[in-house]
């Protein structure tokens, strides 16, 4: 396989990841009625207490908004990258393709973070439920659109 088209297959890759980041909010959703029906979803779950509720809004509203600078970086990066591939220019392409991977990399971590916080408020009978959840696949029924589940002890 020559080095262009090994190139352009790992742009592929990264672009289909990125994408799928960024489908973490649903279509029309804006994100705080997003992290609402959440928060919902994981008290029916878990039964969170209310202080439990108020600090997993906190949590994953400052994921939100940290979450979103780098989106639009992303966006922004995504938009250079096509018009680097349109104009055949492979350094840009390579420059590009690395913003990408370190912007996507930025997101998993925030959304880690975000996750690992939440499991800290829980109480170890939540946790039990979490990692439970989080065993039953990638992502499991608790973290759907990206995320993922708690951390391992």
């Amino acid at each position: 396989m020559t080095r262009n088209r090994f190139t352009v297959l790992v742009l592929l890759a990264t672009v289909m990841a990125s994408l799928a980041l960024w489908a973490q909010t649903p279509s029309g959703q804006d994100p705080a009625t997003h992290i609402q029906h959440h928060i919902k979803f994981l008290t029916n779950q878990l039964g969170l207490t209310a202080a439990q509720q108020e600090s997993a809004t906190t949590i994953f509203t400052n994921a939100e908004t940290s979450g979103k600078s780098i989106h639009n970086s992303l966006r922004d990066a995504h938009q250079s990258l096509q018009t680097a591939i349109q104009n055949n220019d492979t350094a840009a392409i390579t420059t590009i393709s690395n913003t990408i991977g370190n912007l996507t990399a930025q997101m998993v971590a925030n959304q880690a973070k975000a996750e690992a916080a939440f499991y800290q408020v829980l109480t170890p009978e939540q946790q039990a439920k979490m990692k439970q959840f989080h065993e039953r696949g990638p992502g499991g029924p608790m973290f759907h659109g990206g995320h993922h589940g708690p951390p391992p002890q």
